[in-house]
């Protein structure tokens, strides 16, 4: 009984080497489910890879991978008083963020020497200090930096591929005129013909991309989920069945398969369509949930199968139309899910 991700572990390999070897400055990033691999296993890449510094979301997260990567640790979520310290072995290694001008002195009460980026707020506006606070660290720069290391300034931005070039250019522009003791730049989203560009343009700063998506996940092919049937049975319409006493509204089959609500199967984050033909499909989406039918991630003989009701802790139910083909118990079919909201009961690299 175990929802599975099998990966093609040359193929995978191999792309990870590619990508790689074609991004200069790359630092991996491996945070929360780590995009269905483990925090441990991406930590081990990385290090295969030769990168110098691994990026982790939170300060939570750095046990997992500390062990397992040798080199530099940046956490991605900025500094507050309230989060863990790192343990004091960890200290030169961590890479602090910090993105309110305040927050610098506090960081280096607590732990004077500390390493650490300063985060320029972007159109994303979710964390970063604005041009002016920035230009007012810069210009008292010997005093406000006094007693740590910085290590770069950090740009966090949208998701919105190839259409970053014009914003980066007018934040590294208040970089420059901050006049910081640094001339590094920690970047994420942008894409390889972006990267190239400011590379070309900026000759004298050095680019760092965080990549975590297009890294561990860039190759799909490489990849394959997995669910065991675990029962099967035939129903009639009107038959009753599951937690909440729904009946068949149709002749088919209720099968049983592995995975459920706890590996993260059936729950979805919000979603933020903008175009007309996405909008669509979610008045369509919402159509079927109104009538009790939802699609479910997996599917048998070739089609996406709707869930029979929501799915159990461990475990869902599928109802199958009277013409599917209905697979043995002990089977496995395929699922398609989001990586980073999966937790899988086995990685399997070949």
């Amino acid at each position: 009984m175990a929802l599975v991700l099998a990966v093609d572990g040359e193929r995978w390999r191999g792309h990870l080497r590619g990508y790689a070897e074609a991004t200069p400055g790359l630092v991996p990033v491996a945070k929360g489910n780590g995009y269905g691999f483990t925090l441990g296993r991406l930590a081990r890449k990385a290090a295969w890879l030769g990168a110098d510094t691994l990026a982790v979301g939170t300060y939570e997260e750095l046990p997992e991978v500390a062990g397992r990567f040798p080199g530099d640790l940046l956490v991605l979520t900025p500094w507050r008083s309230f989060h863990p310290a790192p343990d004091a072995s960890l200290e030169r290694r961590v890479v602090h963020t910090v993105s309110r001008p305040d927050d610098l002195g506090g960081l280096l009460a607590a732990q004077p020497g500390a390493r650490f980026v300063l985060e320029l707020r972007t159109s994303m506006r979710r964390h970063g200090m604005s041009a002016q606070e920035l230009w007012g660290l810069g210009s008292d720069g010997a005093r406000a930096l006094r007693g740590g290391r910085l290590e770069g300034v950090a740009l966090h931005l949208p998701l919105a591929a190839g259409r970053h070039l014009a914003e980066v250019e007018r934040l590294l522009t208040d970089l420059v005129a901050a006049g910081l003791p640094t001339r590094t730049v920690w970047v994420s989203h942008l894409t390889a013909a972006e990267l190239t560009t400011l590379r070309s343009s900026y000759a004298d700063l050095e680019i760092r991309p965080r990549i975590g998506t297009d890294l561990w996940l860039g190759d799909r092919d490489a990849l394959r989920v997995t669910a065991t049937v675990l029962d099967a049975h035939p129903l009639a319409r009107g038959d009753g069945f599951g937690y909440r006493g729904r009946t068949a509204p149709r002749d088919g089959t209720l099968l049983v398969v592995s995975g459920g609500t706890a590996h993260g199967i059936g729950l979805e984050s919000p979603k933020g369509e903008a175009g007309l033909k996405a909008r669509a499909a979610v008045v369509a989406r919402s159509g079927l949930d109104a009538m009790g039918l939802t699609r479910s991630p997996f599917w048998v003989d070739g089609k996406q199968r709707l869930f029979a009701e929501p799915p159990h802790m461990q475990a869902s139910m599928l109802f199958l139309p009277a013409d599917a083909a209905v697979p043995e118990v002990g089977d496995r079919v395929d699922a398609r899910v989001r990586y980073t909201a999966t937790t899988f009961d086995r990685v399997d690299v070949g």
